[in-house]
């Protein structure tokens, strides 16, 4: 079988395929699209194709295993798949030739191919996250022009804002200035509205998306993002691996006696790290109900070593405990919290 190794891009993509032997059999350079996949790879005899993890590569992927070869989707991070990389010199004809090699020799580590159902959510969720952050945007523009004029609008929540600046008595300067932002703001609240809707069915009808929910300051949205994140929790053998895929492990670089822990490697989904941190920060606050004894814990951390420290260890922990609560199919529990031998373990 003919190895194959193909280094995407989003306009053009590089390819290089070695024969049984290992020689070069053919490298081309084409532009990426389905058409001139095709003319490569149609009514071709099975090839094994390696090809790196990026945003085009599920389609290619799934493109290419439509016409009959094996597709292998490699972690970039790998870095056994490149070992003739020189700094210096990098061209994608080289990284093409090292993965058409790394096929061959069997030296990559398979990057996770998330399910289409969860790819699917995870793209309403990334909508959803830029509509929420485009009427944030506009709701601060607005308040700044309201202020300049001496105005302003009481508090309440966002999806009210457009009603509560109605409330106000606008110069007509003003209002025709910011008439469009409103208007744009009304139908992002109508879509949020649609969007939310869908996502508490799903609440509803997931199992474990409602065990999830049953953690302190985990809500639908947070639930939902990262059971699309995980999609399958066999793929981590314990909580700590998981914590680390999602970044909110301390980077390290120590040597010899020196030990040297810095601030949190933030790999991973940046939505999903960020909803966990959201989540501490409710329960260290005290608004989740059932957050005593958790709330203790983050706040003996923030004594010593200030919140921003304590919210990033409360994040890692109950990512800890959602891993636990989904792995065992069981509700949260605050009674089987061990607070105290937490703190131990972290002062």
């Amino acid at each position: 079988m003919h190895s194959v190794g193909v280094d995407l891009h989003k306009v053009n993509t590089q390819v290089c395929e070695l024969d049984e032997a290992g020689a070069v059999a053919r490298e081309v350079r084409v532009p990426t699209g389905r058409k001139h996949f095709a003319k490569l790879f149609a009514k071709r005899e099975r090839l094994r194709i390696l090809l790196e993890s990026s945003t085009e590569s599920e389609w290619v992927a799934r493109y290419l295993e439509e016409l009959g070869h094996e597709v292998i989707v490699a972690d970039p991070g790998y870095a056994p798949m490149y070992p003739h990389r020189v700094r210096r010199v990098k061209t994608d004809q080289r990284d093409a030739r090292a993965l058409a090699e790394a096929c061959r020799n069997g030296i990559y580590r398979r990057a996770h191919r998330c399910s289409e159902v969860h790819r699917r959510v995870r793209a309403q969720l990334a909508v959803r996250e830029a509509l929420v952050r485009t009427r944030s945007r506009y709701i601060s523009i607005v308040r700044a022009l309201l202020r300049s004029e001496g105005l302003r609008v009481r508090s309440g929540d966002a999806s009210t804002f457009v009603e509560r600046v109605g409330e106000l008595q606008l110069p007509t300067h003003l209002e025709e200035t910011v008439r469009s932002l409103l208007e744009i703001m009304e139908d992002i609240t109508e879509r949020l509205r649609e969007m939310d809707h869908g996502l508490d069915v799903i609440a509803h009808s997931d199992a474990v998306v409602r065990r999830l929910c049953t953690a302190p300051g985990v809500g639908p949205v947070t639930a939902i993002n990262f059971k699309a994140v995980v999609d399958r929790i066999e793929r981590f053998s314990n909580a700590h691996r998981l914590e680390s895929y999602l970044g909110l492990v301390p980077g390290e670089k120590s040597s010899g006696e020196k030990r040297h822990r810095g601030h949190l490697t933030k790999r991973g989904n940046t939505r999903a790290r960020w909803l966990m941190v959201e989540a501490a920060w409710c329960v260290l606050r005290g608004k989740a109900p059932g957050t005593q004894g958790l709330a203790a814990w983050g706040n003996r951390i923030a004594a010593r070593r200030g919140k921003r420290v304590a919210v990033a260890a409360l994040a890692r922990k109950m990512t800890g405990i959602l891993y636990a609560m989904w792995r065992d199919g069981t509700d949260f529990d605050r009674d089987k919290l061990r607070v105290s031998r937490v703190v131990i373990r972290a002062a």
